[in-house]
């Protein structure tokens, strides 16, 4: 079973916006969730540094430090990537598109 935490688009309780630094989204394919989709979270090397499954709803959140991000889905029905550049603490949101 993944260790990660159920993936909601709510931030967990305690989350400081002010000192953590969260990606987060929501993968769609045919404008609908996609539901199920492996979501890797990839250094600005691509490097593979974390892996969530998206929620019912298609969403994902990963909590992660600044920098240069590129998040990548597989779903059945195909895959997409979005590249995130996080400046700091903050909330980043990003919707992949799988095609």
């Amino acid at each position: 079973m993944c260790g990660a935490p159920d993936q909601t688009a709510e931030l967990p309780p305690g989350t400081d916006l002010n000192k953590h630094t969260v990606l987060a989204g929501k993968v769609v394919s045919g404008g609908e969730p996609a539901a199920g989709a492996f979501v890797r979270l990839l250094d600005g090397t691509g490097e593979f540094t974390a892996e969530v499954v998206a929620s019912a709803s298609g969403d994902y959140r990963f909590f992660a430090g600044p920098g240069d991000w590129t998040v990548r889905a597989l779903h059945r029905s195909g895959s997409g990537e979005a590249a995130v550049a996080a400046g700091g603490p903050g909330l980043y949101q990003t919707e992949i598109t799988i095609g």
